[in-house]
């Protein structure tokens, strides 16, 4: 039986919107599960409805078998993690990682172990005395951290955690939390907008949009195997490229290039679509420039260069395909000068196919 389990959970405010829609997800113990979406997908209301600081609407939620809609935070055993630190500026370090346990009366001597073992994991050890206005943002979030993982709960809930931190922090901060939660053993559900913590921390991933749940999967299902072009558009970076294409004879048409499927699909998968457009997708750096691939496992697309951007280990080189800007990652050593014409090829195995009016992936082979 799994250790979480939410059956169709709604959250409907007093005003009549409906904020999360049939949400259903089982949690075994110890995972990590990451939602992740844009802004005002529902993400952070289904964090705090698992919480208890969120009424639930309709639906049920159970923790380890065990009904818990009418418990609150503390009868749920849950410790949480904001996006801001809400530490107590007046106390020290020290202080405010035990406060939670002098609040429940736990031993002072307890207490000092707790602290010194939790400081040391998270390298704070020698900031115990500071107040939060002596520490960088880095050591602020650890100590928000620390506080919440010295309750010694099975469930941590995280919302957006780093996202005041910069870019260098935030991958060092990553790195921490994917250990410490590999150290504790206790389920983490995990919220975020950013697609590159979830790829990185999640044992599976929960893609939200507009309060409905898009797709469970891994990260390697979700890069590989998206349900539709949201998923597809959202998880990877840069995002996955799409261009309308028709369908002619069971071939597809981008202008003037035709794309044989019989290499990718069955022959009669496109018959329903045949005469309409469907979207051709493709990630950036599934991509080869012509002349660096056997174009008979590839399809050639000629483009234009309009920019180039140099990151180091690669080059995003954004292009027109009749139109359409399309973003392609490269070998900074091939990269292409701007205005030039060119062509690359995309391996058969890394075409991607979507409905266009219903935005999910066409199976290119009948199972």
């Amino acid at each position: 039986m799994a250790y979480l389990t939410l059956k169709g959970i709604n959250k409907i405010y007093p005003n009549g919107f409906h904020a999360v829609h049939d949400f259903n997800l089982e949690i075994n113990k110890g995972e990590f599960i990451v939602f992740v979406g844009s802004s005002g997908c529902g993400k952070s209301t289904t964090l705090r409805m698992i919480a208890g600081l969120e009424n639930i609407s309709s639906g049920d939620f159970f923790i380890d078998g065990d009904r818990a809609n009418e418990k609150g935070p503390r009868e749920r055993g849950v410790a949480m993690v904001f996006q801001s630190y809400a530490l107590y500026p007046h106390m020290s370090v020290y202080e405010n990682m035990a406060f939670g346990l002098t609040l429940q009366g736990v031993d002072d001597d307890v207490i000092e172990k707790r602290v010194l073992n939790t400081a040391k994991i998270l390298g704070l050890t020698e900031y115990l005395d500071r107040k939060p206005r002596a520490l960088s943002g880095g050591q602020r979030q650890r100590v928000a951290v620390g506080r919440a993982i010295i309750r010694k709960v099975d469930i941590f809930l995280m919302d957006e955690p780093l996202s005041n931190l910069d870019a260098k922090q935030r991958v060092t901060m990553r790195s921490e939390i994917t250990q410490i939660h590999r150290e504790t053993g206790a389920t983490t559900i995990y919220v975020t907008h950013d697609q590159t913590e979830a790829m990185t921390m999640a044992d599976r991933i929960v893609v939200m949009k507009d309060g409905y749940i898009q797709q469970v999967g891994t990260p390697y299902d979700l890069y590989f195997n998206p349900v539709n072009m949201f998923v597809a558009g959202f998880i990877g970076e840069p995002p996955m490229n799409f261009i309308n294409a028709k369908v002619n004879d069971g071939k597809i048409n981008i202008g003037e290039t035709v794309l044989d499927l019989e290499a990718v699909a069955d022959k009669d998968v496109l018959k329903k679509y045949e005469g309409e457009e469907i979207a051709f997708g493709f990630r950036p750096e599934h991509i080869k420039l012509v002349g660096k691939d056997d174009e008979r496992k590839a399809y050639t697309i000629p483009c234009t260069v309009e920019l180039t951007e140099l990151l180091g280990d690669n080059t995003n080189v954004y292009v027109d395909i009749r139109g359409v800007k399309t973003i392609l990652k490269v070998d900074p050593h091939d990269s292409p000068a701007v205005d030039a014409k060119m062509s690359f090829a995309i391996p058969f195995e890394n075409v991607y196919l979507f409905d266009l009016e219903t935005e999910k992936r066409i199976k290119l082979r009948e199972q």
